[in-house]
């Protein structure tokens, strides 16, 4: 949904919320609601004495269909807008797949992948193509407890 009937339903759903509000807070419940700050108090004499219960609800069930109604169809029209399969995870792999061709060197051999913010240099002492790795220093002598052996 494009252009000018986009443009409606949003304007339609919109006033609906609104009014949806609006008819929510002028029913009265325990304390009285909106409805007695407009005179219709406890005697709820501005739509005569029933009345008002049952305009509000009616009117209140009527606008929450339309809310419904309209969120369901810009739902809809926002999802079909967007495409089917388009995830942001799949961009970022395409992105970075684009990245590594790019930069990768002009001979035949693939680049290794890297992680970003990975070092690009072999830490100290790891082995590098065609050396031995090397020997692990030996381990320390621990020292003999203070106080001697001989109690």
């Amino acid at each position: 949904m494009s252009g000018i009937l986009g443009v409606i339903v949003t304007a339609i759903h919109m006033i609906a919320c609104v009014a949806l509000m609006v008819s929510i807070l002028l029913q009265s419940g325990k304390g009285g609601g909106l409805a007695g700050a407009f005179g219709a108090g406890s005697s709820q004499t501005l739509f005569g004495g029933r009345g008002a219960a049952t305009f509000l609800s009616r009117t209140t069930t009527v606008l929450a269909v339309v809310f419904f109604a309209t969120s369901l169809t810009l739902g809809l029209s926002a999802s079909r807008a967007a495409g089917p399969g388009r995830s942001l995870i799949a961009e970022e792999a395409r992105q970075r797949a684009a990245q590594q061709r790019t930069t990768q060197p002009a001979t035949g051999t693939p680049a290794a992948p890297t992680r970003q913010g990975a070092p690009s240099a072999p830490p100290a002492g790891a082995p590098t193509q065609g050396q031995a790795p090397a020997t692990p220093a030996p381990a320390p002598a621990t020292p003999a407890p203070a106080g001697g052996a001989g109690r």
